[in-house]
């Protein structure tokens, strides 16, 4: 009885087993040279974590935050991204996007999971904030709040995807409206930690948790589509017509939101450049030695060539989507490190005149950092190889028998019951709150 219930959930979740892994061949060997890399990357980061990091790291008293900060807030961008676009979805109901929630959510998690492997390293004691975020609580720090609402976050996603797993959409609807609070919450607050420190005026102003929150849709827009296409080429099944259709609606979004973010970016440039105080740190990156970093990668391949890329696309192009979104993850990474970069290069005491602060400050990483940087990345890739062997592509399972009274959901592939006297297109909008159903796509 217990195996044949477990064969059944392993059925309804789509669960293939470690072995189907193990079977793919050149798969799995990709897939254990980046768990190496990972390892490898992990045991750097615990050298230098017992050797200390201001011996092995590139940060100083005047530059405390590095490569490692820049890749966490890559990370837990695109995954607050991730959550947000999946939930227009099974969340809020808009058909076209509830086909790309599974794998929306498995990233969000992983991205998250990289994101604090990363930040692991860059805590001089991370045993103690877990112990003393719950012992010693300071509300009035923005860091406690950060810790905080990232954690129930990150337990909301998973809540969200077992429920999506389990088919139980109520449920998962419920989790996923948590998950888009907490995100929300978790990363307007994270850019609130930039926005609130007067002492850095290229970053202090209202501007930065608004621009946190867009700039972490346009990264989850890029994450799915970049993911999706990924997983089409590792296996041609997992384009159906309806998540080709998700695919397409999420490029359109994502070409809005690029258009927002060079909206932001140029007027970012212009408040620089009339402002004294955020002057030498804007002509540093638009003229000076940062300015490789800003124009080819954060302006040119995270913005500029994506966006006519995916208009090119049309939205149904999948090698184009897959270049576009491919070149918006790598621009994006470097975004994040020009943000971080840009706000401490410009000395503290620079505008008092004080004489040993009178040139811009200098970062390099370190071979330590980059090694941490790299592993907390090749985790996030292992985890995403892991799911589309393990977990079946995250397709929608079908079922072999519909009990009397229910239907396979045509958006979610889940079994849906019909109340007396209901119709299936009533039941589809009961269960996923639509107003309204697209019936020859539902057929097609």
């Amino acid at each position: 009885m217990i195996k044949k219930i477990k064969s059944e959930t392993a059925e309804r979740w789509g669960y293939m087993g470690i072995q189907s892994l193990i079977d793919s061949g050149n798969y799995f060997y990709v897939f254990a040279v980046i768990g190496v890399v990972a390892l490898a990357g992990f045991a750097v980061g615990l050298h230098g974590t017992f050797t200390g990091y201001h011996h092995v790291y590139g940060v100083t008293r005047q530059v405390p935050w590095g490569v490692l900060i820049s890749a966490y807030i890559f990370c837990v961008v695109t995954s607050t991204g991730l959550c947000l676009v999946s939930s227009i979805g099974h969340v809020f109901g808009y058909e076209p996007y509830m086909p790309i929630a599974k794998r929306a959510v498995f990233l969000s998690i992983v991205f998250m999971l990289g994101g604090f492997t990363i930040i692991f390293f860059d805590v001089e004691n991370p045993f103690r904030m877990p112990i003393y975020n719950a012992l010693s609580p300071n509300f009035t720090s923005n860091m406690w709040w950060m810790g905080t609402l990232y954690t129930l976050y990150l337990l909301a996603l998973i809540v969200e995807y077992f429920f999506l797993l389990d088919q139980n959409h109520s449920m998962s609807r419920l989790a996923g409206l948590l998950g888009v609070i907490f995100g929300v919450a978790a990363h307007s607050n994270l850019g609130a930690v930039f926005g609130m420190l007067h002492g850095r005026e290229f970053w202090y102003g209202p501007y930065m948790p608004i621009y946190f929150i867009v700039s972490a849709m346009m990264s989850g827009g890029a994450a799915i589509i970049f993911f999706s296409c990924l997983a089409w080429k590792i296996d041609r099944t997992v384009l159906t017509r309806r998540m080709e259709r998700g695919i397409k609606a999420v490029c359109q979004l994502t070409i809005l939101l690029i258009a927002i973010i060079l909206f932001f970016t140029f007027w970012k440039i212009i408040s620089g450049i009339v402002a004294p105080e955020k002057y030498i740190a804007i002509k540093a990156f638009i003229s000076g030695p940062y300015a490789p970093h800003f124009w080819i990668a954060e302006v040119g391949l995270g913005l500029i060539v994506p966006f006519v890329l995916l208009i090119r696309s049309e939205g149904i192009n999948t090698n184009l989507m897959f270049a576009a979104t491919g070149f918006m993850m790598v621009g994006i990474f470097f975004m994040r490190y020009d943000l971080v970069l840009a706000g401490q290069i410009v000395p503290v005491f620079h505008a008092m005149h004080v004489e040993e602060y009178n040139s811009l400050l200098h970062y390099m990483p370190s071979f330590h950092e980059i090694a941490v940087v790299v592993a907390g990345l090749s985790f996030s890739a292992a985890l995403f190889m892991l799911g589309e062997k393990v977990l079946n592509a995250h397709k929608f399972q079908k079922h072999a028998i519909v009990p009397p009274g229910a239907f396979i959901c045509p958006g979610c592939g889940g079994i849906h019951y019909k109340k007396e006297g209901e119709s299936e297109e009533d039941a589809l909008r009961r269960h996923h709150r639509m107003r309204k159903v697209d019936r020859e796509d539902e057929h097609a």
